[in-house]
């Protein structure tokens, strides 16, 4: 992973449950690392598309201005009829130490992506192209990604278990809450490998509060 950020630590299942904890949104639905291994931890570089008009647009030349340790985000609606991320873009974001790509909707080509480990997660794979199906609508605006709005410059976390985006301005606070859950999840587990039963380590560590927004911990 590139970005050298502190939320790079933690799993997507830790930073899931501290944005949780916060009432925010962030756990991107219905995405999956296109292999076991992948992961990634940068800045959110943003791309929206819409279906293509006529005559149809381009399905865009943005990646010259992706700097390294960014990730590709891009917004296709979900749909997985068609794809917007293939050989050239991974071979050339490899190239540039880009630090992966996340879409709402399908990639192809994947046996590149495989073969230099660049990490892409998405909806699945699929091999018919977007070109004159799509059309590059916005760069660097605000985008949805499995409902969740990412804005560029927003962190992105990916890992086996999927990806999390967490805004800029609440970084630090999600920063400390993970520090504070991996920590007790840690001593739960030193309980129950030395033989405390499993309902008591929980109990006495507060298992169940993890998680809990603040203001429906009574």
């Amino acid at each position: 992973m590139s970005e050298q950020h502190g939320l790079a630590k933690h799993s997507t299942a830790t930073i899931s449950d501290a944005l949780d904890k916060l009432g925010r949104p962030g756990s991107l639905h219905g995405l999956a690392p296109l292999f076991d291994g992948a992961r990634l931890c940068g800045r959110a570089f943003t791309v929206r598309y819409v279906p293509a008009g006529s005559p149809p647009g381009t399905v865009g030349d943005y990646l010259d201005d992706v700097e390294p340790g960014q990730v590709v985000v891009l917004d296709n609606a979900g749909r997985t009829d068609a794809t917007v991320w293939g050989d050239i873009l991974t071979a050339m974001a490899h190239d540039r130490k880009v630090a992966g790509t996340v879409i709402d909707g399908v990639c192809r080509d994947v046996e590149r992506a495989l073969g230099e480990g660049y990490p892409i997660f998405s909806r699945g794979r699929f091999m018919r192209t977007g070109k004159d199906r799509v059309e590059v609508d916005e760069v660097g605006g605000s985008v949805s990604i499995g409902g969740v709005k990412v804005r560029a410059g927003d962190l992105v976390v990916g890992d086996a278990d999927g990806a999390v985006v967490v805004a800029r301005e609440i970084e630090d606070e999600v920063l400390a809450i993970c520090d504070g859950i991996a920590a007790r999840e840690a001593a739960i587990l030193a309980d129950v490998l030395s033989g405390v039963g499993i309902a008591e380590a929980r109990r006495r560590h507060g298992y169940h509060l993890l998680q809990r927004h603040e203001e429906d911990v009574s």
